[in-house]
């Protein structure tokens, strides 16, 4: 493997000086990634009652006339509820919506899970996240089901989506010579100290939060895609081993090519979990459109890496390439 692995349409990042050892250390033994380097485990019991459908896309995919309906469901982590409530009610109605972009699919309708006392003031805030975002990103919020804890009881917060789509983005269709590429909104900040969480949404227009998300669908139709995935908790490494895991390949990662936040450490935001970000494989040929419709809307794209044949995820720095990790195939 060789230097100069990718090229953008925007110079590539200066990378500060760090050991390509280390940095994979410190990453593969993080929670976050190493959950999602193993996730197939978390849905292997759902195997026998799915009927025969593949599990591990972002989305439920469901036949529907000349297109699909797609379904999906988030539920917010207690210790997020606790520190953050406000967010997490936010976030719950985001990172579904997320979902049915990184399927192609525009939202159509969320609903909620909540169980809270009725007089916890965490459950008002909670009601208050779900209701701005719902406000921003013009989707709303149709039903759902409460149900009753203790007031000394942290909330418990889930939320699903349904959408539509005309052609689907799979993260079970990358193919090896496909490209890599990242999409992602970097104008933000990380919400909370030592947080992962890059929050580039809650104060950006509402109109261009419902644009950038329209992006995807749109390059889904155009049939520039092979494949896809939301960058999620576990950030880059975790989202990608995931997209690997499902279309039984490997590739390379260009860490080099990465469009970063200026002032942000390589490994945070290799965790980060961003309002707005997208792992996305090409044929080369297609790269250059991508990355304009993107670029078109302020959004940073490049390319980052390609799509190999074999089952090793390599990390490419400075000339030198290491292996993070051989991705087990999903079932």
């Amino acid at each position: 493997m060789t230097a100069g692995l990718c090229s953008s349409a925007t110079p590539p990042r200066p990378v500060p000086t760090v050991e390509l050892s280390a940095l994979i250390h410190a990453l593969v033994n993080h929670p976050h990634v190493r959950e999602k380097i193993t996730i197939a485990t978390a849905y292997a019991p759902a195997l026998p009652v799915a009927g025969g459908i593949a599990l591990g896309d972002d989305t439920a995919v469901i036949a529907d006339g000349d297109g699909y309906l797609l379904f999906a469901a988030e539920g917010m982590m207690e210790s997020f509820i606790a520190r953050d409530p406000w967010f997490a009610g936010y976030c719950a109605v985001m990172v579904n919506l997320s979902d049915i972009a990184a399927m192609g699919g525009r939202p159509l309708a969320i609903t909620d899970v909540l169980w809270a006392h009725q007089d916890s003031p965490l459950a008002a805030e909670i009601w208050a996240g779900l209701q701005a975002a719902c406000a921003a990103y013009g989707v709303p919020l149709v039903g759902g089901h409460t149900a009753r804890l203790p007031l000394d009881r942290t909330p418990l917060l889930a939320a699903s989506v349904i959408g539509r789509a005309r052609r689907i983005i799979s993260s079970f269709t990358a193919r090896p010579g496909d490209v890599l590429l990242t999409a992602v909104e970097l104008r933000g900040s990380y919400r909370g100290e030592g947080s992962f969480n890059w929050n580039a949404s809650v104060d950006a227009p509402p109109a261009r939060l419902r644009g950038d998300l329209a992006v995807l669908p749109e390059i889904a139709e155009a049939g520039l895609v092979t494949a896809g995935k939301d960058i999620s908790n576990g950030g880059i490494p975790g989202t990608l081993a995931m997209l690997l895991a499902t279309s039984r390949c490997g590739a390379t990662l260009d860490l080099d090519a990465l469009p970063r936040p200026p002032g942000v450490e390589l490994e945070r935001w290799l965790l980060s979990f961003p309002s707005f970000g997208y792992l996305l494989t090409a044929a080369p040929e297609n790269a250059a459109e991508i990355i304009a419709r993107f670029h078109a809307r302020d959004l940073a794209c490049a390319v980052v890496g390609r799509i190999e044949t074999g089952h090793a995820l390599y990390f490419h720095q400075a000339g030198e390439s290491r292996e993070f990790a051989t991705i087990t195939p999903a079932p």
